[in-house]
């Protein structure tokens, strides 16, 4: 099985994803991390270099090519890879796929504990810019987050609440 995590960038996908790959004994997935081997550059420089449309077309094919690869994997996708093309439909129809809600206050104090330059759609914001970045972009992608098969919010993102979810053993 395929179980592919999304949510915004800060809900924790690569963290949860990782436990829940150790406890499932699957393969783990950062797509991001996966398209920059692919490719052999950052996403960073590929949104520079190309812009995002051609990063969206970039992160599809990786999607695509992971399907094909991997029969059990959890996926941690970038926070917009739902939000283009119909990759909500492709992750459901692939595999299961769990939205990390992850409330607006929460996402920015996790990523101001990061480097936020690694981060193309955050560079340079400041507090005030990065709560009303994440905030209307948070609506805007919702639409397409509530696709998921399942939808966890942040108090119920433990291995153990995630596996009572996904009935997995």
């Amino acid at each position: 099985m395929l179980i592919f995590l999304i949510g915004m960038m800060g809900a924790g996908k690569s963290t949860v994803g990782r436990q829940l790959a150790a406890q499932l004994n699957y393969t783990f997935i950062d797509l991001d991390d996966y398209l920059e081997a692919r490719e052999g550059r950052t996403i960073a420089r590929i949104f520079e270099q190309e812009g995002q449309e051609s990063f969206r077309k970039k992160e599809r094919q990786a999607l695509e090519a992971v399907v094909q690869e991997y029969k059990q994997a959890v996926v941690a996708t970038g926070g917009g890879a739902p939000c283009f093309f119909d990759n909500m439909s492709f992750m459901n129809q692939h595999g299961t796929s769990v939205f990390l809600d992850v409330s607006v206050e929460e996402i920015v104090a996790r990523l101001q504990k990061t480097n936020l330059a690694t981060r193309p759609l955050l560079t340079g914001k400041s507090t005030e810019e990065l709560k009303e970045f994440i905030g209307q972009t948070l609506i805007s992608r919702r639409q397409y987050y509530e696709q998921a098969k399942h939808q966890v919010p942040v108090q119920y993102q433990s291995i153990a609440a995630l596996s009572t979810i996904l009935n997995l053993p």
